[in-house]
């Protein structure tokens, strides 16, 4: 107990604090501080290499193909005989978009103005195709008579959100008056609410769809003289 009490006296304390200074030799303290100091030196250079740009690589223990051999613009290259890297297109490629040889079956127009024609025959197989695509791509909003009452449609105006703009009656006189070439053009780039279907639907399939459109139309605005001759006594 009396050892404890010698130690709680400050006076006692620090004399054993001295005498144990004394002990350590001089040059420890120094080696110390030089330690920790060195210790900082990593740091400094990775805050540098943060900050600065060079031309030389930096040392990556896992690289992950972030620097690789590759031609770049403008280089030579001795794999080819005229020693480029990069490579003349091919004799007859079209660029994406700048097939513009054929203004009625890529926009439906003809001397600038929408065409009323078709770019080909519209025969039974260009039907049965139009009435696949116009099922998938166009019922499900305007419907499979083409009313405007597709399976989306109904949804929206059930939920009553307020922002649902109710697709068009494709037999409707509005419609139904506009040329195949206006038609085929709404089908590619849409038109109001509509979106664009021309980068999902190719072109002949955009044109098939067109030519379906018709006969729904036709099939919805029909008068008794549409029907053949031999058929009408058929008529009630």
């Amino acid at each position: 107990m009396s050892i404890f009490r010698e130690l709680q006296d400050h006076q006692t304390v620090r004399q054993y604090t001295r005498a144990a200074g004394e002990r350590l030799p001089r040059w420890v303290l120094p080696v110390i501080v030089t330690l920790v100091v060195v210790s900082w030196i990593p740091l400094v250079f990775i805050a540098k290499s943060r900050v600065t740009k060079s031309d030389v690589p930096r040392i990556q223990l896992i690289p992950d193909m972030d620097q690789q051999p590759k031609y770049l613009a403008q280089t030579a290259s001795p794999l080819f005989a005229d020693h480029r890297a990069m490579r003349p297109p091919v004799e007859g490629t079209v660029a994406r978009g700048e097939l513009d040889d054929d203004d009625l079956l890529l926009r439906g127009k003809v001397d600038g103005n929408w065409s009323t024609t078709f770019p080909f025959p519209v025969t039974m197989e260009v039907m049965h195709r139009g009435r696949e695509r116009f099922n998938i791509f166009c019922a499900p909003c305007h419907g499979l008579a083409g009313m405007g009452d597709g399976m989306v449609a109904k949804r929206a105006d059930a939920l009553q959100e307020g922002k649902w703009v109710p697709p068009t009656s494709l037999t409707s006189d509005v419609v139904r008056e506009r040329t195949d070439g206006e038609l085929f053009n709404t089908i590619s780039n849409g038109i109001r609410t509509m979106p664009a279907y021309g980068p999902q639907i190719p072109v002949g399939d955009r044109w098939a769809i067109v030519a379906y459109m018709r006969a729904l139309q036709r099939s919805q605005n029909a008068s008794p003289n549409d029907v053949p001759a031999d058929h009408q006594s058929d008529l009630r």
